[in-house]
């Protein structure tokens, strides 16, 4: 039986989707590209957000064609979406076979088996099976979150912070890394927490500084710190590691202490100052990636101005900035003073306008530096790839010269000749 997956959703997501296809193919199971080459089509879903989840829902249509008309026989839903609204997906799409959620996925094989009456042996210790390029993958350090943000449905979906044990990430690490896995990235929903729940304490530093000693890797990777918990010592790690990128990305949401108060967010202006303060003081070659929030319940025309002023204070690399939504079960979804969507949309331009400048100027500080690039794909108009200071799935690229003696997953060294307020240009040393 052919399988074909449709994975949607962050690079959590696509770690459970790994997850899945390790248990099919220890089942059996084997793989295609093309949804119409399918015995079995599965969409692994979000949720977080209503974008995502209107997508999620669209895909699921989209694939449910292939079964009215192809030679498809089966269609799988799993995934946030699934875990979240499980009831009123199979009461509004009985052309759905299966519903999972996002701790179910071992149950697959027999379920598909008994769906469709096929012999299915028991298993125990799946491969995992890469949706990304060869030489990079995610390593997901725990699941859920224990934070309870007020916008946030994340706990709702996937529940408290449960952090994989050190020895199991390690094992992970080396297995990719045998598996010509280069570069590796740190994910959790909320990654400087790592190993509150097992340990006691956060466990992250002791975690990288293992995975900094571990062969064939490259550059590794952090992503999704939580801004409470990052601290100098953390920074120091990451800058004084042989494999460790100096990339921080810290998700801020906002910088006013009443709004991040009203959010339930913990830390304060402070902080966040106190951590910038000191990459500037000391690793001033540190990229930085945050994401703000715009448009929260009861965010006045002041607390938006302090925003913009401190985004020019504290100038970030990399900015991601999205309009509050309700979503369904938060607190934020019913709390009074709810900002005009026309209000909202216009502080969202007003934010991605003046970031595109800081990004650039940001960018043209490395006009004239030599740096790996590792590249990613070759046309006819460049080779494109991407430096330390680009997170895979997030950030721009870097395009030089086309060449064809270069695949994917090879190292170049270049120097910038370029930018913009995204993407880069080199040429090859």
């Amino acid at each position: 039986m052919t399988v074909g997956v449709i994975s949607l959703g962050c690079a959590k997501n696509q770690v459970d989707t790994q997850t899945m296809l390790g248990y099919l193919k220890s089942a059996g199971f084997t793989f295609t590209g093309e949804p119409s080459e399918a015995d079995i089509l599965i969409v692994n879903t979000c949720g977080f957000i209503t974008p995502a989840k209107e997508e999620s829902i669209d895909a699921i249509f989209e694939m449910a064609q292939y079964k009215q008309n192809g030679r498809c026989r089966l269609l799988v839903v799993t995934g946030c979406l699934s875990e979240r609204y499980r009831k009123e997906l199979c009461e509004e799409m009985p052309e759905v076979d299966i519903f999972l959620g996002v701790r179910e996925y071992e149950k697959l094989p027999r379920l598909i088996a008994e769906k469709l009456d096929l012999p299915c042996s028991p298993v125990l210790v799946p491969e995992r099976l890469l949706v990304t390029p060869p030489y990079r993958a995610y390593l997901r350090i725990g699941d859920g979150c224990s934070n309870r943000c007020a916008y946030c449905a994340i706990p709702l979906i996937r529940g408290d912070l449960i952090s994989t044990p050190m020895e199991r990430l390690i094992d992970e690490a080396k297995a990719l890394a045998d598996m010509g896995v280069s570069e590796l990235s740190v994910i959790a929903q909320d990654t400087s927490g790592y190993g509150k729940d097992l340990y006691g304490e956060p466990r992250l530093i002791p975690l990288l500084k293992e995975l900094d000693r571990i062969g064939g890797l490259k550059w590794v990777r952090l992503l999704y710190t939580y801004p409470d918990t990052v601290t100098p010592a953390l920074l120091d790690t990451l800058a004084e590691g042989e494999k460790l990128v100096p990339y921080l990305d810290m998700p801020l949401q906002h910088c006013s202490d009443e709004l991040l108060r009203r959010m339930h967010r913990r830390g304060s202006k402070a902080h966040i100052a106190h951590v910038l303060d000191h990459i500037r003081a000391h690793y001033p070659d540190f990229t930085l990636r945050t994401t703000m929030m715009v448009g929260f319940p009861g965010e006045t025309d002041a607390q938006f101005d302090e925003l913009m002023q401190f985004l020019r204070d504290y100038p970030f690399d990399r900015v991601g900035a999205f309009a509050f939504s309700p979503e369904e079960g938060t607190k934020a979804e019913t709390m009074p003073d709810q900002v005009p969507d026309d209000v909202k949309e216009a502080r969202l331009a007003a934010l991605m306008e003046q970031q595109q400048a800081i990004s650039k100027a940001r960018n043209e500080r490395w006009i004239g530096r030599e740096l790996l690039m590792l590249v990613e794909e070759t046309g006819m108009d460049g080779t494109y790839g991407r430096t330390v200071r680009e997170a895979p799935d997030a950030d721009g690229t870097v395009c030089v010269a086309p060449s064809w003696r270069h695949e994917p997953g090879q190292y170049l060294n270049i120097r910038l000749t370029g930018a913009d307020a995204y993407d880069m240009i080199g040429e090859c040393l």
